[in-house]
């Protein structure tokens, strides 16, 4: 009777080893202080850095939704990587948390070696961006599960936060000024709107023209990280705001007391063009709702830093928080 493996069951043990070999010089160009070890073994090792007084750790997981199917049909699978991190890191900063460490689950039907390793190049640069150290993750070979040309990721960091200046909500006053730090695009969020738009509604290719490059290289354009923006200016922001799904008006009252409402100067956004061709085909209340519109971050800032804030990024005043009940409206 012949025998069956597991290879013959679809999954290939030698080709994890061999990917496992790849991305090792991708995870030591990470490294910073207080990586303990290498890959290789059954957990990743930080140690807690010094110089807290009362240290929080702080977690934050994310994908990077339906972009990855983009990424997939065109074969540009580069940059989901960076996507990865950015919608982690940055979500920790909003709690004034500093990333340390990230770690990524890389799950698929067959795994093609050289993808997987594009794939976590782009979360290695990333992590450099971030100024964070990748030092663990998992690769799941799945037949049945996934087709062999699909794959997932799911990404986690974990940062660390003096307990006393996580609590930004009650920091917040009325005159506080709202400044946006602009997108790169869509960043990871709306893809599914995006995608039935561009391509069931406007029967676009991705190799058509977008303001002088491909259409699918715009639509691929990573998220901005804003580690280093907010290690600079730590002291002159009160609270941060990452608009991801929801838009301004869901993500921006995240920051907001009960009797506080932002008021944002619709007309000062700075809308990206990719928005502007979405928009052809989709209410203007809903754009707001799926998409950032070209805010990747909203910092509330006390009117005395406004000047150094905007002489040190590419941010721009959108807005005021005033009294009322908590919400973003634009006006």
């Amino acid at each position: 009777m012949s025998q069956i493996s597991y290879k013959d069951a679809g999954v290939d043990i030698d080709a994890g080893n061999s990917f496992v070999e790849n991305i090792k010089p991708l995870v030591k160009s990470t490294k910073i202080p207080g990586v303990l070890g290498g890959i290789g073994s059954f957990a990743g090792a930080f140690e807690l850095p010094k110089g807290f007084k009362e240290p929080v750790m702080l977690a934050a997981t994310d994908g990077v939704g339906t972009k990855l199917k983009l990424a997939i049909d065109s074969g540009i699978y580069n940059t989901v990587g960076i996507d990865l991190v950015a919608m982690c890191v940055n979500d920790l900063l909003c709690n004034f948390g500093t990333p340390s460490f990230f770690l990524d689950y890389y799950a698929t039907g067959k795994l093609d070696i050289n993808i997987a390793t594009a794939v976590v190049a782009g979360i290695a640069e990333g992590c450099i961006r971030s100024e964070c150290a990748l030092i663990g993750g998992e690769t799941a070979e799945m037949p049945g599960m996934y087709s062999e040309d699909d794959f997932d990721l799911a990404g986690f960091a974990v940062g660390v936060a003096e307990k006393s200046e996580m609590d930004r909500v009650s920091m917040v006053r009325a005159g506080h000024k709202l400044i946006a730090l602009p997108s790169s695009g869509l960043h990871s969020n709306g893809f599914s709107l995006a995608r039935k738009v561009l391509f069931e509604k406007m029967k676009l290719n991705f190799s058509d023209d977008f303001n002088g490059k491909p259409l699918i290289q715009a639509l691929l354009e990573p998220t901005n990280i804003y580690v280093k923006t907010f290690k600079e200016l730590k002291n002159e922001i009160v609270a941060l705001a990452h608009i991801t799904g929801g838009g301004i008006v869901e993500n921006l009252p995240r920051v907001l007391p009960e009797n506080l409402r932002a008021e944002i100067k619709k007309d000062s956004i700075k809308v990206l063009p990719i928005f502007e061709l979405i928009s052809q085909h989709v209410d203007s209340d809903e754009m707001y709702r799926a998409f950032n519109m070209g805010v990747g971050m909203i910092l509330v800032v006390e009117d005395k830093n406004v000047d150094i804030v905007l002489s040190k990024t590419d941010g721009y005043l959108i807005g005021e928080v005033k009294d009322g009940k908590r919400e973003a409206i634009m006006i």
